[in-house]
């Protein structure tokens, strides 16, 4: 307990020495140097601002950082956890709600507390409080969630260090690393609600009138699998409002969701209107879209008209060797390959040769 007593003297004397530094207002390094490390799932942000303490050679598990909850000898907390690094709170902060460990938590700044056990466990603890000084005014009331999670042993990291080791599509893990011990916790985001949310929201403001925007929503929502949704934003873009026109682009991408939906038939309509609207290049990614939506003849077609409307132009008949390849012609197809090979740029050269390799060998090249 002279321990503790003695230490929360310290604590009160650094306090005094900062308040006297801010009014004199003057700057002077802290002993352990305050850090901040982001990590953006989908999105979402997520920061964590912590001070860092070095080992230097001292016993940190159950003695420096003492196990479960404690009476520091200052403040109002008589039950204390670790305040997860040094000097202020450490705190994490999300921009939008997420889970943490499989368990909800709103978006907002947290002050972020660990209770180490004896047995290997910790237990996370996410406060509303974050502008406190350490753990010494940590109150349960305030908690807004709590997750218990498993510490491993790692290799020794002399400062104490927070990090993002694992980042995937919509979660990522986070870690806290100090000594010879890692504290790991797993943040999961529901990054298409979000978005999606996110659209519908700036779909009502001066995002709304401009028609390219609901193109880029029609886009998300297709690639998300949200197909009504998508529907829905690529038909603002076509028609009913001062902003709306066909283009080849949301005709064409109207095609692949009704495509997708099963509406072969309806689908193939809204192809023939985007085809009258499209480039060369265009035309070629929507022929070899075809092809890959099994719509063979039809992308033969059209990508034969492809090259009759754009003056053999090398990526037309790229796309048509392409075409002749899904349907089996492989002699036509190295006919209109070795076309576009005689005026394709140098740098596209080596992927043609590939591909002229491959049809020689009978092998398709889609």
């Amino acid at each position: 307990m002279k321990q503790i007593t003695l230490f929360a003297l310290c604590i009160v004397g650094a306090m005094l020495m900062c308040t006297t530094q801010t009014n004199a207002q003057l700057q002077t390094p802290e002993g352990s140097q305050r850090a901040q490390v982001m990590q953006r799932v989908g999105i979402t942000n997520i920061t964590i601002d912590y001070g860092r303490p070095s080992v230097k050679e001292r016993e940190i598990w159950g003695k420096l950082v003492p196990y479960g909850y404690n009476n520091l000898g200052f403040g109002t907390s008589k039950a204390a956890p670790w305040r997860a690094g040094a000097n202020m709170n450490t705190t994490i902060e999300f921009t939008h709600d997420v889970k943490v460990e499989g368990k909800d938590i709103k978006a907002g700044k947290y002050g972020l507390h660990i209770a180490l056990k004896e047995d290997g466990m910790a237990t996370m603890i996410f406060s509303n409080n974050s502008n406190s000084w350490g753990s010494y005014f940590y109150d349960e009331k305030e908690d807004a969630l709590r997750v218990d999670v498993k510490t491993i042993e790692a290799p020794h990291m002399e400062t104490l260090t927070f990090l993002f080791p694992k980042v995937e599509a919509d979660n990522t893990i986070a870690v806290l690393r100090w000594e010879k011990k890692e504290i790991p916790f797993k943040i999961e985001v529901n990054v298409k609600g979000i978005v999606l949310e996110g659209i519908k929201n700036d779909m009502r403001n001066s995002a709304g009138f401009t028609q390219s925007n609901w193109d880029n929503a029609a886009n998300y929502a297709f690639n998300a699998g949200e197909l009504d949704q998508a529907l829905e934003w690529v038909n603002s873009s076509i028609s009913g409002a001062f902003f709306s026109k066909e283009t080849f682009a949301n005709l064409s991408l109207k095609s692949q969701i009704l495509a997708k939906q099963g509406n072969t038939t309806e689908a193939m309509t809204y192809v023939d209107k985007a085809i009258k609207l499209g480039n060369v290049s265009q035309i070629y990614q929507l022929g070899t879209g075809l092809i890959g939506q099994g719509q063979k003849d039809k992308a033969l077609v059209i990508l034969k008209d492809n090259v009759k409307n754009n003056n053999g132009a090398w990526p037309s008949n790229y796309g048509l060797a392409r075409a002749y390849s899904a349907t089996g012609d492989y002699k036509s197809a190295i006919k209109a390959l070795n076309t576009a090979m005689a005026n394709a740029p140098d740098r596209f050269k080596p992927r043609l040769t590939g591909a002229l390799e491959k049809l020689k060998k009978g092998e398709d090249i889609n």
